[in-house]
């Protein structure tokens, strides 16, 4: 085991340390596009997520001292000023009223430009919530009033974002038109399965997908109690062509399991990756992902060991019980339980983000002797799962993955190692 779980945790910090934000924000800028555009006019840099402050200072070390603009991040997430931008941290994943101040702050740098000035849109986890300013009609509670309706009745993300679009100054492309006639630039750090980059903060600089009548459609599908003016904005159709905005995506978690494929390659593990999209129940994703370990220890199928199974996305989890956890350390219990007995087995998952659900975990980290651990404890995994404890099960018999808060964000990743 202890073979095993070192080379995964060197796996998974190198493959982290392959999607942080300075590492992408450098990737794009030295791109010829990008290089080609700052030779002209002014260049403003706006940063939003959870990544912003980093993503911008890398920016600010690359352009030196040619540019001006502002950084909204969540809070405890700014690490110092950085010349010539304003820092704004707010509200994540509630808004605040510090996100509509630094929104606007963020929206003075991109007035009366012009068509040779560059806005470096720096986008990152979190910056649908960090980056808002309600539609003219509309205020914040309006906006927070309709969300948790949603989120009462069941409505899915599309769903909520598709309504947020609608009722926003700032999403759904129309932040790009706020720059016009000026070029915007985006770099994204995506937080979103399958890089919809309509859906990553809401898209504030891309075309939105979405049109009004699906923003009606909602309202009417879930009864919402909507006043007569929120739905005169609902009518008002977002933006579908945009002709100012070049977009980079430079980390996602297609990124992040590629960086898990050949680290584990260099170890000697032959990788197999079967998806980037993973989006079931926590608990049957760890199950899953045990019965593949299994098939492999027991019959060489689909993969020989020794091997590496990797698998992306953001499951979710369903609350039942009061306990503590996250969707990675629901999905490395529920493995436990599948891969119980097996040796040379090991499965990991991870936040990469560094924080799984409201714990300092980033998930867990599980073999063929935990589930026997537990039970020597006095721990069952089932009861553990109904009460949605899995941190509190997992730390009594050290099987907690921890990595400290990351300082980058693009969903989730699993890995199988089989000696």
């Amino acid at each position: 085991m202890s073979n095993l779980k070192d080379d995964a945790i060197e796996i998974i910090n190198n493959a982290i340390k392959s999607v942080l934000p300075e590492g992408a924000v450098k990737e794009a800028l030295n791109r010829e596009e990008f290089k080609q555009r700052i030779q002209k006019g002014k260049i403003i840099i706006a940063s939003i997520g959870k990544a912003a402050w980093r993503m911008a200072k890398a920016a600010s070390e690359i352009l030196g001292s040619n540019f001006t603009g502002a950084v909204v991040t969540k809070y405890d997430h700014s690490m110092g000023d950085i010349n010539g931008l304003e820092i704004f941290e707010a509200g994540h994943p509630v808004l605040d009223s510090n996100t509509i101040k630094g929104t606007k702050a963020l929206l003075k740098h991109v007035e009366n430009l012009s068509a040779d000035d560059t806005v470096l849109f720096l986008v990152s986890g979190g910056g649908s919530a960090l980056f808002e300013l309600p539609a003219e009609g509309v205020s914040l509670t309006d906006m927070m009033s309709v969300t948790n309706q949603l989120l009462a009745c069941g409505a899915d993300i599309v769903e909520i974002n598709t309504i947020r679009k609608h009722l926003s100054a700032v999403k759904g492309g129309r932040f790009a038109k706020l720059c016009e006639p000026a070029q915007v630039y985006m770099v994204v750090l995506s937080d979103v399965l399958g890089d919809r980059l309509d859906s990553i903060a809401s898209g504030p600089a891309w075309p939105d997908r979405s049109t009004s009548e699906d923003a009606l459609n909602i309202v009417k599908k879930y009864s919402l109690d909507v006043k007569p003016d929120l739905m005169k904005v609902l009518s008002q159709e977002t933006p579908k062509d945009l002709d100012n905005v070049t977009a980079v995506i430079t980390g996602s978690v297609t990124a992040l399991c590629e960086a898990f494929k050949k680290l584990a390659q260099d170890k000697g593990y032959t990788p197999l990756l079967l998806t980037t999209t993973m989006t079931c129940e926590a608990r049957e994703a760890g199950s899953f992902l045990g019965s593949i370990a299994a098939e492999i220890k027991n019959s060489n199928n689909p993969i020989k060991a020794p091997c590496a199974i990797i698998a992306g996305g953001e499951t979710v989890v369903h609350l039942t019980g009061k306990g503590l956890g996250g969707r990675n350390q629901e999905l490395a219990l529920s493995a436990a339980h599948v891969i119980s007995g097996l040796e040379g087995v090991l499965i990991a998952s991870l936040g990469s983000d560094g924080t799984d659900g409201p714990t300092d975990a980033a998930g867990g980290i599980v073999d063929g002797e935990t589930e026997s651990k537990l039970n020597e404890a006095g721990i069952n995994i089932s009861d553990v799962l109904k009460n949605n404890d899995a941190y509190n099960a997992l730390k009594k018999v050290d099987a907690l993955l921890m990595t400290g808060p990351t300082g980058t964000n693009v969903n989730d990743a699993a890995i199988i190692l089989i000696k």
